[in-house]
């Protein structure tokens, strides 16, 4: 409770943080805001003519499939790399002022769920677009989005930790992302994969499951619990131990810095 209060009572400079992230990523952009809702647009029309039309693959609701995909990946990717760079970033100011140094991490993760949030509202015209009536399944794309946010909170604050001791972490988890990229289905239909004998790779992926339940409540149809709660499980055992690694090694960040 005691740790709780003390995050309450910095509420109003973790927001002051996310605000600044904003700014600062549509900074002498003229448009602003608005690219949230263009660039996934125009990243997914990109994917679906090479993918989609191109190379003949998926159906009519082809466009709606990737872009579910894209927006959570993005979102995913965009944090973790935000939030691992975040304590460098910030150097001057943490040697300077006393400010909790989790909240950089964290509001470079809140910024971006923001920005993902306002981009999500792509997904009516899409949906119109592509067909897709409105279903009360689609309620429950709120819980594989909060996962989502669970797993990247984990993901960012154990990258935070790490990079600022070894400065080469920025570089792997480049790689390590183009990985996930590649296991989450996001530009192709994992039925292939499903049935061979490397299904284990999308399965075990978290970042797999939360967006195919996200794609499932978007297209009307029913959640798979089982990836639901092994995403759970990944998000609160990443977040217990970015947590704990972090706040056991906080201390010595102005030394590596």
């Amino acid at each position: 409770m005691e740790h709780f209060k003390a995050f309450w009572k910095r509420r109003t400079l973790l927001w002051e943080l996310v605000k600044r992230g904003i700014k600062l990523k549509y900074r002498k952009s003229y448009l602003g805001l608005v690219w949230s809702l263009l660039e996934p647009l125009l990243g997914t029309a990109v994917l679906t003519v090479v993918f989609g039309t191109l190379l003949g693959r998926g159906g009519k609701d082809f466009p709606l499939y990737v872009l579910c995909g894209r927006l959570f990946y993005g979102f995913f990717s965009s944090s973790t790399k935000s939030a691992a760079k975040s304590i460098r970033v910030n150097a001057s100011m943490i040697k300077k002022v006393y400010v909790p140094k989790y909240l950089y991490p964290l509001s470079s993760i809140l910024f971006n769920y923001i920005i993902t949030g306002i981009s999500l509202f792509v997904l009516i015209p899409l949906c119109a677009y592509c067909g897709q009536a409105p279903s009360l399944h689609m309620l429950y794309a709120f819980i594989p989005f909060a996962l989502l946010f669970l797993l990247t909170y984990g993901c960012g604050m154990i990258l935070a930790t790490v990079t600022v001791f070894f400065r080469d972490m920025e570089y792997l988890w480049d790689v390590v992302l183009m990985v996930v990229m590649y296991t989450s289905a996001i530009m192709y239909m994992p039925g292939k994969i499903m049935e061979s004998g490397y299904a284990w790779i999308l399965k075990y992926n978290p970042l797999f499951g939360v967006i195919t339940n996200f794609r499932d409540a978007i297209m009307g149809k029913p959640m798979e619990w089982n990836y639901l709660l092994m995403a759970a499980a990944y998000g609160i055992a990443l977040s217990f131990i970015g947590t704990f690694l972090f706040y056991k090694k906080q201390d010595d960040f102005i030394l590596a810095l």
